[in-house]
């Protein structure tokens, strides 16, 4: 269908607006109509937890940048709260009426609020997911306050704590597990990690939960009760404990949806409660739950911007193009951060591991590569300040290689002694287990995954 006919894309966000402009790419000429829940045009996320916390930038500059005119219908500030499958059409929460020839469900995810019983609804407890939050966040930072309490040491929680040490503020971190991004990256690293909020002064407290926040009087967030029964004096608490899918507004619409994401195979068709696609609704973005070839036996969800973006396209491609030319989604995962001055980009899925080694530089100098392997193949890489050498371990992750990999490159130890990566058991929520999923043939492999093993080593031993 790459004439006319309506396209709606509900989720006005990075997917949602790239899928749009790809699907103007791809030669739909007909109405295209975007519904958003918030009211601002499409803006980019990851600066929310590093530059607008350090006050470097503001969220007005945080729009995304438009590839080309869209010529769409925008229907921003009330989000979707129904889809009818069978008359094909989407209802807002103002009881408006969008009807659809095809869908795409772009709708994210959202930040795990804090129970309210447990402190909550307190003022000086933040989320930071949206533009808004930032907003609010970076003007309680912006006052001073004497302590801020961060709630989780992964991605995110990171980022804030790194944000707050950059103000000279004073920041407790509360963590479950044994170290920080423990989940993602395993307790190897996590330990690593550890020496990074050590050294920028951060009150790290692993093994560690919340059991309360608490208020004065008027409502105010003073203190938190600690799991090791002490007590954090604090004004500001950031909570960080993770996402949940924006599915609410899909219950009873007969799609595979669930607080983890809306099922689809690898062309992002929609699939029904049943397994079976669903004719002309298709997923896009964080919500999306779908197999990768690299990974059998997992439906992935990714959080992450590289994801989004290269989803939306297949996405659109399939909306325009799929009867005659499928495309399967098979990127390989990656995502980054920045935090405490140190540069940390991953490939692949490290939460499949089960065991990890150190490639090249040392942890102890924060300038190192780690390959992560699962039963004797390549499954994932993280770089620390050592972004330039992921190309080739891409290449090894897409080829299968075999686990730990001989790369003799000149920066790496002597000997490989691969190690328990030490993920908590079961495995973050990254991946979740779940059924076959029925999917399109796949693609032909692209010249990186089918690229020789010695030609990709030797590429790596030359690093310096």
């Amino acid at each position: 269908m790459n004439g006319p006919g309506r396209i709606v894309v509900v989720g006005a966000s990075l997917a949602g607006l790239r899928a749009a402009e790809a699907l103007r790419d791809e030669g739909f000429d007909g109405e295209l109509t975007l519904i958003g829940d918030e009211p601002h045009a499409p803006y980019d996320r990851p600066p929310l937890s590093k530059a607008v916390l350090s006050g470097w930038l503001s969220t007005d500059h945080t729009v995304l940048p438009r590839v080309r005119n869209i010529d769409a219908r925008w229907l921003l500030g009330t989000p979707a709260s129904g889809v009818d499958l069978r008359e094909r059409r989407v209802t807002r929460a103002d009881g408006r009426q969008v009807p659809y020839d095809r869908l795409l469900i772009a709708t994210g995810t959202r930040a795990r609020p804090w129970p309210q019983r447990q402190g909550g609804a307190l003022d000086g407890v933040h989320l930071l997911r949206s533009r808004d939050d930032a907003d609010r966040l970076r003007a309680a930072l912006a006052a001073g306050p004497g302590r801020v309490l961060v709630i989780g040491a992964g991605f995110t929680g990171g980022e804030v704590a790194s944000a707050c040490r950059d103000l000279g503020l004073e920041v407790t971190v509360t963590q479950r597990g044994g170290g920080p991004l423990a989940s993602a990256l395993g307790g190897v690293i996590g330990r690593s990690v550890t020496g990074w909020y050590r050294d920028a002064g951060v009150d790290l407290r692993l093994g560690t939960t919340v059991q309360a926040l608490e208020g004065d009087a008027h409502g105010r967030l003073r203190r938190a009760a600690l799991s090791d029964g002490t007590v954090v004096e604090a004004e500001v608490a950031v909570v960080a404990t993770g996402a949940l899918a924006n599915t609410e507004w899909l219950t009873g619409s007969g799609l595979a949806a669930d607080v983890r994401g809306v099922e689809c195979d690898n062309a992002c068709r929609a699939l029904s409660d049943d397994g079976t696609p669903v004719p002309d609704v298709f997923v896009a973005g964080d919500i999306a739950r779908w197999p990768h070839p690299l990974y059998p036996g997992q439906l992935l969800r990714l959080d992450h911007w590289d994801n989004a973006v290269a989803q939306a396209r297949t996405a659109a491609h399939n909306m325009t193009h799929g009867a005659r030319a499928p495309r399967t989604h098979r990127p390989l995962p990656a995502f980054w951060s920045n935090q405490f001055g140190v540069n940390l980009k991953c490939l692949g899925l490290p939460a499949q591991a089960d065991q990890v080694v150190v490639t090249q530089g040392s942890l102890d100098q924060r300038r190192f590569v780690a390959a992560y392997g699962r039963r004797g193949r390549m499954v994932a890489a993280v770089a620390v300040d050592s972004p330039r050498v992921l190309d080739g371990y891409a290449a090894l992750i897409e080829a299968g290689a075999p686990f730990p990999p001989e790369l003799n490159a000149a920066d790496g130890p002597e000997r490989l002694d691969p190690l328990d990566a030490e993920f908590p058991r079961p495995a973050g929520t990254a991946c979740a287990p779940g059924p076959s999923i029925p999917s399109i043939a796949p693609a032909p492999a692209t010249p990186s995954s089918t690229s020789s093993t010695s030609s990709i080593l030797s590429a790596l031993a030359g690093h310096e």
